[in-house]
């Protein structure tokens, strides 16, 4: 491991485990609060819970982070980068520390992709698999019929849905209160899926937890627990590994979900609406039309076509 020590300054102030658990305490939102678990409890591995949060030292953190990072795409860098500063702007917020210990890390650029999303008749071929196990079928039609993110879909518990109307209330990112709507084939794998269930996580691990769990992430009749992004990504990803351009991720079902709804000629309204941003510029890399609908298009304005 390079260039991080436990740093034995004499300061004043907690000590770092402390400090990561105050400031998770007051993320508002549970799944946020979640992703930066993950990068502050890393932190504390390393450093060691009982360092005192106030000798932070840039120059350590930066080469920790760029040890343990600087290998992973820009947008989990980002992610986790995201993490560390949101910490340690809250930490200067209570004079816990001065300076901002992440200050040597850039964030890298978003690289553009213009692939991302998928063909509507290969997503119906995936979700139409007679061997597709239940869960799994369940999970991905959702994401892709609400256009929903992972963790949004993957947080809702059982009676958080209105299964008659077809919705429910979701924390989208940044944590403000949301509406999803779903279609007919998300309705009728719904029931099957909860199997009269009325609370707990809708997605489920196959066993039960075989660590303790907080008893909001169990399903407490069978001791299942929550099914996290991790796994669920694993189990898309192998799936579609021998598909066209696989595998697959699971926000490619939430991109392509918006960009076919842009294709099909939903205003920009519906679109802010259907996948929760607040602005016209956060939606516009999805709504790129696909290479299928762009060749549709040219096919409908041939002239030997309309000849024939």
């Amino acid at each position: 491991m390079v260039g991080v020590h436990r740093l034995d300054a004499l300061v004043t102030g907690p000590q770092l485990a402390g400090a990561v658990e105050a400031f998770l305490a007051q993320v508002p939102n549970a799944h946020t609060a979640r992703a930066y678990r993950l990068t502050l409890r890393a932190l504390v591995g390393e450093l060691g819970a009982a360092t005192p949060v106030a000798a932070l030292d840039a120059d350590a953190i930066g080469a920790w982070f760029t040890h343990r990072w600087g290998s992973a795409s820009n947008a989990t860098l980002n992610a986790r980068l995201d993490a560390l500063r949101s910490a340690t702007a809250w930490w200067r917020t209570q004079d816990w520390i001065i300076s901002d210990p992440s200050r040597r890390i850039r964030r890298r650029p978003r690289t553009p992709d213009r692939t991302r999303s998928l063909d509507r008749a290969a997503i119906e071929a995936l979700l139409s698999r007679p061997s597709l196990p239940l869960r799994e079928r369940s999970l991905w039609r959702m994401l892709y019929e609400t256009a929903a993110r992972a963790q949004e879909i993957l947080s809702l518990d059982a009676d958080e849905l209105d299964l008659r109307n077809r919705c429910a209330k979701v924390r989208r990112k940044g944590g403000a209160a949301d509406v999803i709507v779903w279609r007919t084939a998300t309705a009728r794998l719904l029931p099957r899926l909860l199997e009269r269930r009325r609370s707990g996580p809708v997605f489920l691990t196959d066993r039960a937890a075989r660590l303790p769990l907080p008893p909001a992430d169990l399903d407490l009749a069978t001791g299942r627990a929550r099914l996290s992004y991790r796994r669920a990504a694993e189990c898309f990803q192998t799936a579609t590994g021998n598909l066209p351009g696989g595998p697959w991720t699971l926000h490619q079902l939430r991109h392509s979900a918006l960009t076919h709804a842009a294709e099909d000629g939903a205003n920009t309204s519906t679109l802010l609406a259907y996948s929760g941003h607040t602005s016209i510029a956060s939606l516009a890399r999805y709504t790129r039309i696909s290479p299928e609908a762009l060749a549709r298009w040219q096919q409908a304005r041939d002239p030997a076509t309309r000849r024939r």
